[in-house]
């Protein structure tokens, strides 16, 4: 697979390395059927409108109403998007997503009256309810997060309005989504056998790992090319969706569109200044970090093109993705045997899609709703980093499964804050593994670079990225134009400070702010790092079987959504409103960083 330079048509993919979402819908006119009922449904809306204040029952049928909508439109959805990315240029996919993204739109307007009435009662009133009706208990929890937002929550006549404008606020980033999955053409290069390739997203990044200098800049610089061709068409959509950002915020009584995000999982702000600080305050260990890589690689002058390939050369292990899959089930085996069934079941029930193919949406995640398996979408190639996103994505699919299984729906999900900290648990079970087996000085080499590239993607790379998105909102809110010209000005400056006097300022870089989707999110990427410095501590206490650090953490597994974040992970055991976990993470790289130095003098 890794060595296709043609990408194979959807149609031509063994179906045993396809994700099965006939699981879901066993086909479209099942899907069809499924879309015309919720639709039809949402016509009882107005029956539960205005009958909060009049009893406890009431109160409970309304809740349910609306929990019973939200259950059914994710599943809807979820088969609708995942169709949709196996193939971005099939026309008949492209129109279901639409439809769903209508359809969830007209929920939101349907059921936005819901939460308003809520709060038109008075506290007293509301847990008077959960006194009389003994069923209410389990929502006391959901309701509670609803009190507490009482000051930006707007009239139901503004939510209705808010909520129908749905699709209007997120077609930035649909129209960021075509136009970076479908309609970009990269241009065609020469790898290190001499064979004509097309650059894709999934080609890019396996050449940014190639050992043959040239292929990494010529992809490089062939591949920001055509982000420069387009860079005031990308500002537009950014820009756009930065200030439907800052408005919401505005019209909610936030005081900026970070502390909007940040509220809804009850994540204070510290959380996210101190990430940034203590990661500023260790910009010198990457710093060094590319001074040596600069040195191994035996370069007068480091590019970014040369940050991702192995300092050490061609990689001494890589992974069919048979083999991977059996790697993984043994690196996994200190997360005990209930963790390894549900891992054993994801492979043998069909949940990744783990080929790349013609018009597949780039990248790799872990998607799906309360009433589908946890599905997993790859770009395969055989690597060590292919392994890594395996493990990754797989940590969140156990997640998941683990949350729906042990939850009711109402607390079935888990916010993203908790999310990274699954899959990066993983990662660094992974590593400590190939560390303990691995006695090839070559290979522990390779791990430990792998390691330090995966933190410096992870905790360096994605707090950079958090550091500009928070630019981006201070400088529109500010009424500063968010223009190509000043978005990548100050992305090289942002780029240059953390990279250091070790790295080259090319000026195909100053682009990149134009290709990362994350920037669509809403304040998303600051959790990668925050995630991986948690995943640390958490993957220490179980390797090295820490009194009920296993018990801790499934425990975390299974919580979902039932209580705050910052609170789910106490009882993990690592307190992320202070400092400590991320200046440990840094410890742990530094460490690891001498490491690498004194092998790589006895290679």
């Amino acid at each position: 697979m890794s060595e296709t330079t043609k990408l194979p048509k959807r149609e031509e993919l063994p179906e045993e390395l396809t994700w099965d979402l006939t699981k879901i819908f066993a086909n479209d006119q099942e899907f069809d059927q499924a879309y015309e009922k919720l639709n039809e449904e949402l016509k009882n809306s107005d029956k539960y409108k205005g009958t909060l204040a009049n009893s406890a029952t009431e109160f409970l049928d309304a809740l349910e109403f609306v929990l019973d909508v939200y259950r059914k439109i994710e599943r809807i959805y979820v088969y609708s998007s995942m169709k949709n990315d196996q193939d971005t240029a099939n026309t008949t996919y492209q129109a279901l997503y639409a439809r769903s993204g209508s359809l969830l739109a007209k929920v939101s307007e349907a059921i936005s009256w819901y939460e308003p009435e809520v709060l038109q009662l008075s506290d007293d009133q509301i847990w008077q309810y959960f006194e009389q009706e003994p069923k209410l208990e389990l929502y006391r929890h959901y309701i509670q997060q609803m009190v507490d937002n009482r000051a930006h929550v707007l009239s139901a006549d503004q939510e209705s309005l808010l909520a129908g404008a749905g699709e209007i606020f997120g077609s930035s980033s649909d129209i960021f989504a075509v136009l970076n999955n479908a309609d970009l053409e990269f241009p065609t290069i020469t790898d290190e056998n001499g064979k004509a390739i097309q650059l894709s997203h999934g080609v890019y990044r396996q050449l940014m790992e190639s050992t043959d200098r040239n292929v990494r800049e010529a992809a490089f610089k062939g591949f920001f090319s055509v982000y420069e061709q387009f860079k005031n068409t990308f500002a537009s959509t950014l820009s756009a969706h930065i200030k439907g950002h800052n408005y919401k915020a505005k019209i909610r009584h936030y005081k900026s569109a970070r502390e909007a995000s940040l509220s809804n999982n009850h994540v204070p702000e510290s959380v996210y200044d101190t990430l940034v600080e203590v990661v500023n305050k260790n910009l010198p260990l990457l710093h060094r970090y590319m001074s040596v890589r600069k040195r191994l690689l035996g370069v007068d002058k480091l590019h970014m093109y040369d940050l991702y390939t192995p300092v050490l050369g061609e990689a001494p292990i890589k992974f069919t993705y048979e083999e991977a899959k059996a790697k993984a089930l043994e690196a996994l085996k200190p997360m005990g045997e209930e963790y390894l069934t549900v891992v054993e079941k994801a492979f043998s029930e069909r949940w990744i899609d783990v080929i790349e193919n013609k018009g597949k949406r780039s990248g790799a995640y872990s998607s799906g709703s309360y009433d589908t398996n946890p599905y997993i979408l790859l770009n395969w190639h055989d690597a060590l980093d292919q392994l890594f996103t395996l493990v990754h994505e797989m940590g969140h699919s156990v997640h998941s499964y683990f949350t729906r299984s042990n939850q009711p729906y109402v607390y079935g999900d888990y916010p993203i804050f908790l999310a990274e900290i699954a899959s990066t648990t993983n990662e660094n079970i992974l590593t400590e593994y190939l560390l303990e087996t691995e006695e090839d000085p070559r290979v522990r080499a390779y791990v430990l670079n792998h390691y330090l590239d995966g933190f410096k993607g992870t905790i360096f790379r994605q707090t950079q990225f958090a550091e500009f998105e928070h630019f981006m909102h201070e400088e529109d809110a500010k009424g500063i134009p968010l223009t190509s010209e000043y978005l990548s000005e100050n992305y090289g400056k942002l780029n240059t400070k953390y990279y250091g006097p070790a790295v080259e300022e090319d000026p195909e870089i100053k682009y990149e702010w134009s290709r990362i989707p994350h920037f669509y999110y809403n304040y998303y990427v600051y959790q990668y790092s925050t995630g991986f410095s948690a995943a640390s501590a958490l993957a220490k206490k179980i390797w090295t079987k820490e009194p009920q650090a296993l018990e801790n953490y499934l425990t975390y597994l299974k919580s979902g959504s039932s209580d705050y974040p910052v609170e789910v992970m106490k009882k993990a055991g690592v307190d992320m409103t202070k400092a400590n976990y991320i200046e440990d993470a840094m410890v742990i790289f530094e460490k690891r960083l001498n490491e690498l130095e004194e092998l790589v003098e006895k290679l």
